[in-house]
């Protein structure tokens, strides 16, 4: 009987997490070996490769302390800085959580490992749901973003767009996906969504699948389908592509696919009008098997919504991986979002884990102060405990903190798998007290729950700390959505302000001691008109960040991003005692 694709990668990670330790030893050994010659690696290892060497002398380092190296190379300046394995380009970060996106450099290894890191994130699907590859198309709303050449020639890409731009990918794409390689490309992001949304509903019976990089985008793409949805059956049923679609390449591609259709239309039609789009998802697609997407961390916000739409179609978060090197493997893609652990594969990088004080569970108290706070290898760490990430790779990124928190859930065979638990240094303060990404989460998480039974769903959230006045205080800026209808009605003022006390009921000691002496002001949820992230992610977008990789904010630093939710506030809403 023929071996299934997947089933060979299954096997794969079985023998990546029962030798992880071997595994890791001999990545590291081979990193040292190619690279101790290095300008950066010389300094500390006097061009050696001993791994003992390397834990006492190389710093832990951020982003910021190895860009004065990375800047040299972007220049020009390339021989042995980071790397000895020549530097092909560079991947862009999001830019979303940090400020400005970084630079990566990159090797031609990172397209190999790509390779293998897909067929080990899909397999486990793919036991779940049945090789798709062989039973229809995946509608994934995938978006390119342009390169940037750095003075030294070489170019800087999101790594979704080098994924794209891959021979392999272009090649399979009419076989396996329903977007052509031209709506992909398209630099105008709203032609591209109309089209690859347009082209997925004309192959509305191939689509077995349903998806983007992170939940936020295809969340994206359905509230355009809310507004664009019946010029799309005229466009169906005529056989012609909308006059809006003025690039070439997407009317190009439409010209090989669209055909008058009016059954089809009509359709459609009688599945969009609906008073409801509770399961549209599952409606328009029937074939439809699960909705791929990252759902953890900072999207998390969104399970609710895309719950709501995707009428019981599972949610699969597979993968967790970053700008800096691929991570990990969800390899119980049926569990629920909020319970998503990821494997952590010992191939993709030399990984370490150092010790993060602040407690991820319920309490914010910090340990002991007789607790290792050295960092420890990929097989000793501790069940329930908190780490930070950090890696070592080929590419010349060593010992760099990649800025997550992750808890460890359990194990596979040898390998630990994790939780994500949020970005450091992604935080509220006013005063002394710190409010983590998780807190401000399960804060939210609690208060939203009140819009259910006046038929309101919370679509996107941010924050910011306000010290314009004294004492200052946490500002929430909502975008609610009505669970039926498309229309503007107003949630009512009693239960916005008991959001905002549940909110601070929620939230940690530290700030419930501080709001009872006044040292926090009331905290204040904004609601904001629908659409306004959308003009949010716009204005991310034009300053350089990556449409497909975006992630929102979770708490906003820019003064012009403030401006813009500011000026779409519709109510403002305060908490009307301290927490209790």
């Amino acid at each position: 009987m023929e071996t299934k694709w997947y089933e060979d990668g299954l096997r794969m990670i079985e023998e990546l997490t029962t030798n992880a330790e071997q595994i890791q030893d001999e990545l590291l050994r081979g990193i040292l070996s190619r690279n101790a010659g290095t300008e950066y690696l010389r300094q500390f290892l006097h061009g050696q490769a001993d791994k003992q060497l390397f834990k006492k002398n190389v710093p832990i380092v951020s982003y910021e302390d190895l860009k004065p190296y990375i800047d040299r190379i972007t220049n020009g300046e390339t021989p042995d800085i980071l790397s000895a394995e020549p530097i092909t380009g560079f991947f862009m970060s999001s830019g979303t959580s940090g400020g400005q996106p970084k630079l990566m450099p990159i090797t031609a290894d990172v397209t190999k490992m790509w390779a293998i890191f897909r067929t080990l994130y899909e397999s486990p699907v793919m036991k779940h749901f049945g090789d798709i590859n062989q039973s229809g198309k995946r509608m994934e709303f995938m978006f390119a973003k342009p390169e940037i050449e750095t003075p030294s020639g070489l170019k800087a890409t999101a790594v979704t767009t080098s994924i794209f731009k891959e021979s392999g990918f272009i090649a399979m794409l009419p076989k396996l996906y329903t977007s052509p390689v031209e709506t992909i490309f398209c630099p105008d992001a709203e032609q591209s969504s109309y089209c690859q949304l347009l082209f997925g509903l004309i192959q509305r019976d191939e689509v077995v699948m349903i998806g983007s990089f992170f939940a936020s985008t295809v969340l994206r793409a359905i509230k355009f389908l809310e507004n664009h949805w019946q010029e799309m059956c005229s466009d169906i049923k005529t056989g012609r592509l909308s006059h809006r679609i003025t690039d070439s390449g997407c009317r190009n591609a439409a010209s090989s696919i669209m055909k008058p259709n009016p059954v089809l239309a009509e359709l459609i039609e009688d599945i969009c009008k609906c008073k409801s789009w509770e399961g549209i998802l599952r409606k328009v697609w029937p074939k439809a098997r699960y909705v791929g997407c990252i759902c953890t961390g900072v999207m998390g916000q969104y399970i609710t919504e895309l719950e709501f739409y995707s009428g019981g179609l599972p949610l699969v978060s597979a993968l967790y991986a970053s700008s800096e090197a691929y991570f990990g493997i969800n390899l119980e893609p049926l569990c629920k979002p909020s319970d998503v652990s990821y494997t952590i594969l010992p191939n993709m990088a030399y990984f370490e884990f150092l010790p993060v004080k602040n407690e991820c569970n319920e309490s914010t108290e910090t340990n002991s102060n007789n607790e290792a706070t050295e960092p420890v290898d990929l097989v000793n760490v501790k069940l329930g405990h908190c780490y930070g990430l950090l890696v070592t790779t080929s590419t010349g990124l060593y010992r760099c903190k990649v800025g997550d928190v992750l808890m460890v859930t359990g194990f596979h065979n040898n390998t630990p798998q994790f939780q994500f638990m949020e970005r450091e240094n992604v935080i509220l303060s006013v005063d002394q007290e710190k409010t983590s990404e998780a807190d401000l989460f399960k804060a939210v998480t609690e208060a939203k729950a009140l819009l259910d039974p006046i038929g309101f769903i919370l679509t996107e959230y941010t924050s910011y700390a306000d010290t314009s006045s004294a004492p200052g205080h946490y500002v929430l800026f909502w975008e609610l959505k009505e669970k039926e209808g498309n229309h503007c009605k107003e949630p009512d003022t009693k239960t916005m302000v008991e959001c905002c006390f549940r909110m601070e009921e929620s939230l940690h000691y530290t700030y419930k001691i501080y709001r009872k002496n006044n040292i926090i002001a009331p905290l204040e949820i904004r609601v904001v008109k629908q659409g306004s992230f959308e003009v949010l992610m716009d204005y991310y977008v034009s300053k350089g960040a990556s449409f497909s990789q975006y992630k929102r904010p979770s708490c906003i630093k820019s003064k012009e991003a403030l401006k813009i939710l500011d000026s779409r506030v519709t109510g403002k809403f305060f908490s009307p005692k301290p927490p209790l």
